[in-house]
């Protein structure tokens, strides 16, 4: 029997013309105009899963865009693993940006990878990391080699939210049954250092919107005279934060949980370079909440970021207006105990009562999650972390991450199990920025180590 290993040396080239392929379609989930894109990669997708050795699998119709769902079962008595994905990706913009189109993936050598990274849109986040998994069960069921059963549900709407997901789990509770979640949705310290995701923090995200007066006005004849409300936004945003940089929304940390000192000095541990860091991100220095590092900062400690702000003209040459309207989008990433619906209330009810009185404010909540811890001290755990030591080398590090994957908790709660998050993407990858890539070790390393997570977790489940 092939081991993983040398059945990828076999495979490999056939493996990354498929994820290019994939990679080609534009699954803009956020845009309409990319409807008939979305739906033909759930078409794919499902193409992929039958012919990497699912029994069935369907385009499931939501109120949203669609799910796609499969499955192998080789004994209902046997454990079962369900991953998790998705098809749909970022906006590509700026497009601008690119070194190349988003949607015409290259293989290109870096300094991290000097045996090619794929770029493309979705390259890591998902496409790359979830077609792992569709590759990793056609080793197993091609050299029968699959030892308990396995579903997958991908979906199309993660980066709006998952907005269908709820509506979809609350109906297909039986037919999602299982004993583990699997998602390779993270990523990993380093290409020799691996580790598991054990947190994930949760996400509020709103939109505000600031009007002045009834239309544009000429601002020689009205500036200082009407509040302008690009000015008022940006001075209300300013507001948010104060000079230790900890968010000044009343009530915005009341559930936060602090972390012990043994467990801060255990996060201490993972192996990270300041001066690297600054670096490779291009900034003179880091910057945030006071008394805690930038570790800390980026995974336990909860944030506010502005991540678009707009109003006015900003065409070529220059127009005088003071603009009717300003806008700006917020993200606040929150942590343990936060609930995400209480933040987003608590948020609306401040950044209105800070609005002058020559203005108008509008909230506009979009969708958020809760945060998630998962034990360390659960065969899942255990089996992730054998899995990594089979092709590593060395045990997982674990660690807490910035980014949120709202659904996890949402899995939790209608499906009762627990989730391993084994993701092979690395911080360099520019997820969700112009010339996102996947490293091809780290793609062909993932499809190598998941079979063993099968293995370890059917073992040590059948025996407990």
């Amino acid at each position: 029997m092939l081991s993983p290993k040398d059945y990828i040396e076999k495979n490999k080239d056939a493996f990354l013309n498929e994820l290019i392929e994939l990679l080609k379609i534009p699954s803009v989930s956020a845009d309409p105009a990319f409807k008939d894109d979305v739906n033909a990669a759930a078409k794919a997708v499902k193409k992929s899963l039958l012919s990497a050795g699912c029994d069935t699998a369907e385009v499931c119709e939501t109120p949203g865009l669609p799910i796609v769902y499969g499955e192998k079962i080789i004994d209902p008595k046997l454990p079962t693993v369900l991953v998790y994905g998705h098809y749909d990706v970022q906006p590509p913009d700026p497009i601008d940006l690119w070194t190349s189109p988003p949607f015409e993936p290259v293989i290109k050598k870096t300094d991290i990878h000097p045996e090619g990274a794929i770029f493309a849109r979705g390259a890591c986040d998902d496409k790359g990391q979830m077609f792992m998994h569709v590759k990793a069960l056609q080793y197993m069921t091609e050299t029968d080699n699959l030892p308990c059963n396995v579903k997958f549900m991908i979906e199309g709407e993660e980066e709006v939210g998952s907005v269908s997901l709820e509506w979809f789990l609350e109906r297909n509770q039986d037919k999602l049954e299982n004993d583990v979640i699997l998602i390779s949705d993270t990523g990993m310290i380093s290409k020799d250092t691996p580790s598991i995701t054990t947190g994930l923090r949760g996400l509020s995200y709103v939109e505000v919107e600031v009007t002045g007066p009834n239309r544009d006005l000429h601002s020689g004849l009205y500036g200082g005279a009407v509040a302008n409300p690009i000015n008022i936004l940006n001075k209300m945003i300013a507001s948010l934060q104060d000079e230790d940089n900890r968010i000044t929304v009343p009530g915005f940390y009341d559930k936060v949980e602090e972390l012990s000192k043994e467990e801060r000095q255990k996060m201490a541990e993972a192996p990270f370079d300041l001066d690297e860091y600054k670096e490779h991100i291009g900034i003179p220095d880091v910057h945030g909440e006071k008394a805690y590092s930038t570790l800390e900062r980026a995974s336990i400690r909860p944030t506010l970021d502005v991540n678009g702000i707009w109003g006015g003209y900003i065409g070529e040459g220059a127009k005088t207006v003071i603009a009717s309207k300003a806008y700006a989008k917020i993200s606040m990433r929150l942590v343990p105990n936060q609930n995400w619906e209480e933040i987003t209330e608590l948020f609306k009810k401040h950044f209105e009562s800070i609005a002058p009185a020559g203005v108008t404010v509008e909230v506009k909540p979009h969708h958020g999650g809760q945060a998630y811890v998962t034990p360390i001290d659960g065969i899942d755990y255990k089996a992730a972390d054998l899995a990594f030591k089979d092709t590593f080398g060395k045990d997982a590090i674990p660690l807490r991450s910035g980014g949120s994957i709202p659904i996890v908790s949402l899995f939790e709660g209608y499906l009762k199990s627990k989730t391993i998050l084994m993701g092979f993407g690395l911080n360099s990858d520019a997820i969700h920025s112009p010339n996102e890539h996947f490293g091809v070790w780290n793609f062909l390393k993932g499809i190598e180590t998941i079979p063993y997570f099968y293995k370890h977790f059917t073992d040590l489940k059948t025996k407990s």
